[in-house]
Order: structure tokens, then sequence, then C-alpha cells
């Protein structure tokens, strides 16, 4: 159980990291402009949406960006990491505002559309999120 509301917070980032890449590597290649997206994303909305900091005083929502770069750097699988996103959010519904899920469906699609339009696994992986979230 996580004790302290940066530290949920903290997690909350690092799961939505896990989210980004398996989106990103729906494809199983995660394309430079893909990153591009993601890190362009973080800037412009997730660092308006909370003042959560880490323990060294930066936005807690720059996990987004480490946990993905982490990610990438050692080849996870996409899949694995969307299961432990899905995991995440059946057990902390409560912390998925309307607002937060449409950010995050916004920035899955951002990511998606970033090489060369949507591909098959990624619609599919999409899909996915938009049904958890209305389930």
């Amino acid at each position: 159980m996580l004790d302290s509301k940066e530290e949920m917070g903290k997690v909350f980032y690092q799961n939505l990291g896990k989210l980004f890449y398996a989106v990103a590597q729906a494809d199983h290649s995660v394309h430079v402009k893909e990153i591009d997206r993601l890190k362009e994303t973080v800037r412009e909305s997730w660092l308006k949406v909370g003042d959560i900091e880490d323990e060294y005083g930066t936005d807690a929502a720059f996990q987004i960006e480490s946990v993905f770069d982490w990610l990438l750097e050692y080849e996870k699988n996409g899949e694995e990491c969307y299961e432990e996103f899905e995991a995440f959010y059946t057990e902390h519904r409560k912390l998925f505002s309307e607002e937060i899920k449409y950010l995050i469906k916004s920035t899955s699609k951002a990511i998606a559309s970033a090489f060369a339009g949507r591909n098959k696994s990624e619609l599919i992986l999409l899909g996915r999120l938009e049904l958890l979230f209305r389930g």
C-alpha cells in the first residue's frame, strides 16, 4: 500500500509511462517521432495536471518520460507494459477522473499518429484502452 500522495502520484505517472510505451511499441518498434510527440505532450499537457514533485523537486509528470525511456532502453515488451497499466488502473480507478482519462486517450492517440498514422496494432490497443475506461 502506498502511504503518501506524492508516492502514489509518482507511481501513477510511472504507469502512464508504461501505457504510452505500450502504444508506441504496439507495432514492435518505437520511432523517434513517437518519442518526440510524447515529450512534447508531457510538457504541453501533463506538467499542468498536478503539483506533485519527486524526491528531487522535479515535477512527477517527468516520471512518464523516465519510465518510457527506461522501457525503451531495455526493449521491454509493450503488451506486458499495457497489462501492468491495466492492473494499476483497475486497482486505482479513483485516480482517473474523466479529464485525466481524456488526456490519456488524447496522448495515446497523438503518439500512435506521430509516425505514418495509426496502424492496426495501435488501433487495437487504443480500442482496448477505450473499453477499459468504459468498464
